[in-house]
């Protein structure tokens, strides 16, 4: 699993460096008008979505851990859609995000606990889903933190969450150079 899963560690620091980039335009984008905020989320999601279904895609043959990201790739193509689609007011937007970041954290702690045996860095994964899940759950009590909370909120998350995922692959690149 693990030569697989080594082959294709660029698209976990690309998918980090997508989350990294996405918070410096969030902490930006704190006072900027709410639309601009929505279209950057979506924007994210959508991009990294797109790159864990296609890891996932390209994992697929190895039991679950292929599946676990193609879903949680998906989960995050039809929230893009889904926001782009919807016209959201402030507290809609922040439970949607809250909820992709739970799902998102609970993919990822399955796919650590999956992966445990494989590789050295599963803590990383499982910070991020622990990460992931805890500002979902701070989001969702307070929704009505607005258009500077939720940048400042997403912000953090994808700034973590993406060194997390940086880490990741620099270390299982570093199995594949061993």
């Amino acid at each position: 699993m693990m030569s697989v899963f080594a082959k294709h560690w660029w698209l976990l620091a690309l998918r980090g460096g997508v989350a990294v980039l996405f918070a410096v335009v969030a902490f930006s984008l704190s006072y900027s008008p709410f639309a601009a905020l929505a279209v950057c989320l979506a924007l994210y999601l959508l991009s990294d979505g797109v790159l864990a279904a296609y890891s996932g895609w390209r994992l697929r043959h190895e039991e679950y851990a292929g599946w676990l990201l193609f879903f949680e790739g998906l989960i995050g193509i039809v929230l893009a859609a889904a926001i782009w689609a919807a016209r959201m007011n402030d507290n809609r937007l922040v439970y949607l995000f809250a909820s992709w970041c739970i799902l998102t954290g609970l993919l990822e702690l399955w796919l650590a606990y999956y992966v445990r045996k494989a590789i050295e860095s599963e803590w990383q994964l499982v910070m991020a889903g622990i990460i992931s899940i805890g500002l979902g759950i701070v989001m969702t009590f307070r929704a009505n933190s607005g258009t500077i909370g939720l940048a400042w909120y997403a912000g953090f998350y994808a700034l973590f969450f993406g060194m997390l995922l940086i880490g990741v692959g620099l270390r299982v690149r570093r199995w594949l150079v061993q």
